[in-house]
C-alpha cells in the first residue's frame, strides 16, 4: 500500500497538529483514522513527523461544526482539519480554512457545490455526487424510460445533485415532470402525503437521493402503501447504497427490487485484513455491538489519514510551522482575529501530489477532488444487495470489470449486460415506467367531425347513438398503436354537438386536450406553431404545406412579337451591346492591316455593324488577319453558338408546348386586385391568409370539394372566388377529380403536416413518434393509402403544363464576362504594341508639339496602312505602279499626304484636287507645293517641297514619283 524504507537512526518526531470535526456518534471515522496512523507509523517508523489529533464534536449541525473549526484554528493552531461529515456543515468551515490557509479535508461531504476550484484549501477525499449521474442515466436509457420523478432530501446534500442529474437525463431523452422534496425532519404523515401524490401521477420511475435516516422511513411507508408493486421502478443513489449494511433488516425487506449505484471497491487482501481487525477492535471497545458497521466512508477516512500523514512528511513541516497574526491579538474573540498558517500552501501542494493504492481504491487528487472509480450497479434481493453490472466512464454499462480495450469497442447502454434482476413485486421483467390513465379508464381520443374530404376522417352514428369512426387518419393511428411495445386501451369520442355538428374549429379541438377533456386527438390535425404552445404533437405522417388552386386557361394567342419572348429585355440589351463592342474591337484590330476594314467613313461604320451581326449566323465573308482579332473571335463564336442554340430551343418550346396557363400566378396580384379567395371552414389556413394581409371581407369559407369547385367556377366577379387555399393532401384529392379545370400554383407555404395530439409532456409522444416512423417506412402506409386514396391522385404535375420561362441575363453573365475580359485584354495589347511602334517617331518629329498635337498625329498614323504588315508587302510585290498609295509621313509639322484608303486603285495617280481622307483631313498637293490647311496650331503654312527633311530616303523617292 505504501513503500517501506529502512530507518537510519531513531529521531525525536515532530508533531503536526491536526483537528477532527466529527459528530460524537461517528465512531467509525474516528476508529479508521486512528488505525490508519497506527498502521502507517508502525511500518514507516523513520518518518520525522507525526500527526497529533485534536477531536471536536460538531454536534450534528452547521453552527457546531463552525464553532469547532474556529476553536481548532484560533486556539489549537492546527495545520489541517479532517471534516466535516455532512455537506451542510462544510461552507463555513471552508471559509475559515481559506482565511487561515489551513487545509480542510473531508471524506464524506459529497455535494457538488463544494468546489475545490473556488476554495484552494478545500480537499474532497471522497467522491463528488455528480460522478454517479451518468451511471443512473445509463440505466434509464437502457430500459427506455422517458419520464423520471426525482425524490430528494430538502437540504444542501439533497438538492446539490439535482441540476447534474436533470441534465444527464435530458441527454438520454428522459424528462423530469415532477420533483418530490421531502424535509429532513419530515413526519410520517408528511411522507405518506407525498407518496399519495406520487401515486396519482402517471410516472412510475423514481430516483431517490437522500441519507439513510430519511430513506429508510420512505421505503417503509412506500411498502405499506403498496408502492413496491410490479408497476413501479425505484433507483437509489450512493447516498443510501453506501450504507445499506447499517439499515434495519425490516427496511431492507421493504426495499426488495430496488436498483442502486455505488462506487466500486476492489476486493484486496489488505481490505480483508483491515475489515477483520476493525471488527475485532470495535467489539473489544464495545462488546454489545454484534456487527460493527464499516462502509466506504470508513475506508475513505482511513485513506484520508494516510494521505495527510504522507503529505506532512513530504512537505517537511517542522517546528518552523506556525501561525502569524497581523492586526489582532491571539486571544481576541473576533471571528476574523485568527492567524494565518505559513505551512498551509506547502501542505496543500504536497497533499495534491500524494497518490497511493488505498483500501477504497486508487487515491489520487485532481484539482482537489478524488478521482471516481467505476460504479457498481446493485439489486436489492432478500436481506441484502447483489451486484448485477458496472458502469465506467469510457465503456458505459458492462457485465464485469475484467475486460480489455479490445473487448469493449464503444460506449454501451444495453440492458443485456445485466444479470438476473428482481424487480418490485417479485417480477422478472421491468415495468414500463408509467400508467395511462391512473384511474384505469381508456384513453379518450377526440376526432373531428367533417363535412367534406371524408377520405381522411369520417364519423357516422348508428341507431343506438353509437359511432363508427374510420378514414385514412384513423387507420394510420391504429397501425401506429399496434407498433407500441405495450398495449394502450382507447376509445374515439367525436368533437360534436348534440345534433351531430362540429363543435368548433380545429384549434378548439386541440385545446380540449389542454383542458383535459381529451387524452389525445386523432385526425387531419395540422402541426402549427400556435397549437404547439399548449399541446404536444407527434411526428407528422403526411406531407406538409399549403398551396392555392386556380382555374386554368389555354393560352392560344400567337402574337407577332412572340419571337422576343425567349429572352428577357436585359439579355437582349446585353447581347446587342456585345455585338457592337465586338464589331468595333475587330475594326480597331484590323483597320491598319486589312483592306476589308478600310474605306470611306460610312462604309467603315457599316462594316462594324455588318461584321458583328453577321457572326450571329456565321455569314461574314471578311477574313481577319490579326492574331488578336482571331483570339477574340474564337471566344465570341462560342458565346454566339450558345446564345443562338438557347434562343432556338426556348422559342421552339414556346411555340409547340401546350399552353395551359393559370388565371393567377402571384398571390400579391390577388391581394392588390382585392380578389375573393377561399379556405376550408375551421382550418388554420384562415389565420395564414390574415397574416398574408388578405382583406378579411374577401375571404370565403367552403366545406366540401363540390362547394369549392362551384366557387372557383363562378369566379370572383360572380360571387365566387379566384383562388382556393388549402393543405396539399386535400388539394391533391380535389385535383384528382377536377384535373382538367384547375391547377396547383406555387408558392407552397410550409406547414407541419398531420400529426397526433397529446398533452404537453405526455410519455406517449416519443413512443408514438417512433412507431410512426416504423409505419411510414414500411408497406403498411402504402396499403392504407391504397385503401382510402387509391389511384385518385393521378393528376399530372401542373408545372409540366406551364409555358417555358424566358431566358435571363443571370444564366449567361459568365459568358459575357469572359468575352469582355478577352476583348479588353486584346485591346490593351494592341494599344501597347501600337504605341511602342509609333510613339518614338511622333516625339522625334517635333519636340515642341503639345500632347494634343501628339494625340492627333497618333490618330492620323492609326488611320494609315501599316506598310510593315505582310499583307501590304505582298500587294507591293504584285503591282507595278502604286507608289501613289504611300503617304507622306513623319513631317516635322505633322503634315501628311492623303490617306491611302482614299485613293481609287483603278484610276491613274493625280496629285491635284485630291479629295480629303474619309476619316482625317489631309493636305492637298498643288504645283509641287504641299498646302496645309488649318493645322493643330491654327496657322496656315506653305512649305516648298524641297524643304522637307531628308529623314527617310525611301519616303523622298516616293514623293518625287508622286509629283511627277
Amino acid at each position: 500500500m505504501f513503500t517501506t524504507k529502512m530507518a537510519t537512526a531513531q529521531e525525536v518526531p515532530i508533531f503536526i497538529k491536526v483537528g477532527l470535526v466529527l459528530d460524537k456518534d461517528e465512531q467509525m471515522g474516528l476508529n479508521c483514522i486512528s488505525m490508519a496512523l497506527s498502521d502507517l507509523y508502525a511500518r514507516l517508523d523513520y518518518y520525522k513527523t507525526r500527526l497529533l489529533l485534536f477531536n471536536r464534536d460538531s454536534k450534528g449541525d452547521v453552527v457546531g461544526a463552525a464553532a469547532a473549526a474556529l476553536d481548532l484554528v484560533k486556539n489549537i493552531e492546527v495545520q489541517a482539519i479532517i471534516g466535516p461529515l455532512y455537506s451542510v456543515q462544510a461552507n463555513f468551515m471552508i471559509a475559515i480554512g481559506d482565511k487561515a490557509q489551513v487545509p480542510i479535508i473531508t471524506y464524506s461531504a459529497t455535494n457538488p457545490s463544494l468546489s475545490s476550484t473556488r476554495s484552494p484549501y478545500f480537499v474532497r477525499a471522497t467522491l463528488n455526487d455528480s460522478n454517479q449521474v451518468h451511471a443512473i442515466s445509463a440505466i434509464i436509457q437502457a430500459y427506455g424510460w422517458r419520464e423520471v420523478v426525482l425524490i430528494y432530501e430538502d437540504n444542501l446534500f439533497g438538492e446539490g445533485i439535482i441540476p447534474f442529474l436533470t441534465d444527464a437525463l435530458e441527454k438520454v431523452n428522459a424528462r423530469v415532470p415532477y420533483r418530490s422534496i421531502i424535509p429532513s425532519l419530515a413526519t410520517d404523515d408528511q411522507i405518506v402525503a407525498e407518496l399519495y401524490k406520487l401515486m396519482t401521477m402517471q410516472t412510475r420511475v423514481f430516483v431517490i437521493h437522500m441519507l439513510t435516516t430519511l430513506g429508510s422511513r420512505l421505503f417503509t411507508k412506500a411498502k405499506q402503501l403498496g408502492m413496491m408493486s410490479e408497476e413501479y421502478v425505484w433507483i437509489i443513489t450512493d447516498g443510501i447504497a453506501n450504507e445499506l449494511n447499517s439499515l434495519d433488516p425490516s427496511v431492507l425487506e421493504s426495499m426488495v427490487g430496488v436498483i442502486g449505484v455505488k462506487p466500486y471497491t476492489p476486493k484486496t487482501k489488505e481490505l480483508d485484513d483491515f475489515t477483520i481487525r476493525y471488527k475485532k477492535m470495535t467489539q473489544q471497545n464495545n462488546p454489545k455491538v454484534l456487527s460493527p458497521d464499516l462502509n466506504i466512508y470508513g475506508l475513505w477516512a482511513y485513506d484520508t489519514a494516510i494521505a495527510l500523514a504522507m503529505a506532512a512528511e513530504d512537505a517537511r513541516l517542522g517546528i518552523n510551522s506556525r501561525f502569524g497574526y497581523a492586526n489582532a491579538s491571539r486571544n481576541s474573540t473576533d471571528l476574523e482575529a485568527f492567524g494565518v498558517s505559513n505551512a498551509g500552501p506547502m501542505f496543500v501542494r504536497a497533499l495534491s501530489n500524494t497518490s497511493f493504492k488505498g483500501l477504497a481504491g486508487d487515491f489520487r487528487l485532481v484539482d482537489g477532488q478524488l478521482q471516481a472509480p467505476p460504479y457498481q450497479i446493485i439489486n436489492m434481493v432478500g436481506p441484502g444487495a447483489r451486484g448485477i453490472g458496472y458502469w465506467t466512464k469510457d465503456n458505459g454499462l458492462v457485465k464485469d470489470l475484467n475486460f480489455t480495450s479490445a473487448n469493449i469497442k464503444s460506449y454501451s447502454t444495453s440492458k443485456s449486460v445485466f444479470g438476473t434482476i428482481i424487480w418490485p413485486g417479485d417480477r422478472k421483467s421491468p415495468a414500463k415506467g408509467w400508467v395511462i390513465p391512473t384511474n384505469g379508464k381508456k384513453l379518450r381520443i377526440g376526432v373531428p367531425l367533417k363535412d367534406g374530404f371524408a377520405e381522411f376522417v369520417s364519423v357516422t352514428w348508428n341507431s343506438d347513438n353509437s359511432t363508427v369512426v374510420k378514414g385514412y387518419c384513423i387507420d394510420v393511428f391504429e397501425a401506429v398503436m399496434k407498433k407500441l411495445p405495450y398495449g394502450v386501451p382507447y376509445e374515439y369520442i367525436p368533437f360534436a354537438t348534440p345534433d351531430h355538428y362540429m363543435a368548433g374549429s380545429y384549434n378548439d379541438l386541440t385545446y380540449q386536450v389542454y383542458l383535459g377533456n381529451y387524452d389525445a386527438v386523432v385526425g387531419d390535425v395540422t402541426i402549427v406553431a400556435n397549437r404547439s404552445l399548449y399541446v404536444d404533437f407527434t411526428l407528422p405522417y403526411t406531407e406538409s404545406g399549403v398551396s392555392m388552386v386556380v382555374p386554368i386557361k389555354d393560352d392560344k394567342s400567337r402574337n407577332a412579337w412572340v419571337f422576343l419572348k425567349p429572352l428577357t429585355w436585359e439579355l437582349w440589351l446585353t447581347s446587342f451591346c456585345s455585338f457592337v463592342f465586338i464589331g468595333f474591337l475587330i475594326w480597331i484590330l484590323e483597320h491598319r492591316i486589312n483592306e476589308d476594314f478600310r474605306g470611306p467613313f460610312w462604309y467603315q461604320v457599316g462594316m462594324i455593324f455588318w461584321f458583328a451581326f453577321s457572326t450571329m449566323v456565321f455569314a461574314h465573308k471578311e477574313r481577319v488577319i490579326s492574331n488578336l482579332a482571331r483570339f477574340v473571335l474564337i471566344i465570341w463564336f462560342l458565346v454566339v453558338l450558345i446564345l443562338t442554340q438557347s434562343y432556338t430551343a426556348s422559342l421552339t418550346s414556346m411555340l409547340t408546348v401546350q399552353k395551359l396557363q393559370p388565371t393567377v400566378t402571384d398571390v400579391n396580384d390577388l391581394i392588390r386586385n382585392r380578389e375573393y379567395v377561399g379556405y376550408k371552414n375551421g382550418s388554420f389556413v384562415y389565420g395564414l391568409l390574415i397574416k398574408m394581409r388578405f382583406d378579411e371581407s374577401k375571404l370565403i369559407a367552403f366545406n366540401t370539394p363540390e362547394q369549392m369547385d362551384e366557387f372557383l367556377t363562378n369566379g370572383s366577379k360572380n360571387g365566387g372566388i379566384s383562388a382556393a387555399f388549402h393543405e396539399i393532401p386535400y388539394l391533391k384529392l380535389f385535383l384528382a377529380k377536377y384535373c382538367s379545370k384547375y391547377m396547383m400554383v406555387d408558392p407552397v407555404y410550409k406547414a407541419g403536416g398531420f400529426g397526433f395530439v397529446f398533452p404537453i409532456g405526455s410519455p406517449l409522444v416519443p413512443d408514438v413518434s417512433r412507431a410512426i416512423l416504423n409505419v411510414t417506412e414500411g408497406k403498411i402506409l402504402v396499403d392504407i393509402e391504397t385503401t382510402w386514396l387509391g389511384n385518385k391522385i393521378t393528376c399530372p404535375d401542373s408545372n409540366t403544363l406551364l409555358s417555358p420561362k424566358n431566358l435571363g441575363l443571370a444564366s449567361f453573365w459568365g459568358l459575357f464576362l469572359i468575352v469582355g475580359i478577352a476583348g479588353v485584354l486584346a485591346f490593351v495589347i494592341y494599344v501597347i504594341k501600337f504605341l511602342r511602334e509609333n510613339l518614338h517617331a511622333v516625339e522625334h518629329s517635333n519636340p515642341d508639339s503639345t500632347i494634343w498635337d501628339k494625340v492627333l498625329v497618333l490618330c492620323r498614323r492609326f488611320d494609315n496602312k501599316d506598310l510593315t504588315s505582310h499583307t501590304f508587302k505582298n500587294i507591293s510585290g504584285d503591282r507595278g505602279d502604286h507608289g501613289m498609295e504611300i503617304a507622306l509621313m513623319d513631317s516635322p509639322h505633322g503634315n501628311y499626304l492623303e490617306s491611302p484608303s482614299s485613293f481609287s486603285m483603278a484610276s491613274p495617280c493625280t496629285c491635284t484636287n485630291v479629295p480629303p481622307s474619309p476619316i482625317f483631313s489631309s493636305p492637298s498637293v498643288q504645283n509641287n507645293t504641299i498646302v496645309q490647311g488649318s493645322n493643330s496650331t491654327g496657322i496656315n503654312q506653305e512649305i516648298e517641297l524641297g524643304s522637307i527633311t531628308n529623314e527617310n530616303d525611301q519616303l523622298n523617292s516616293t514623293l518625287g514619283h508622286v509629283v511627277q
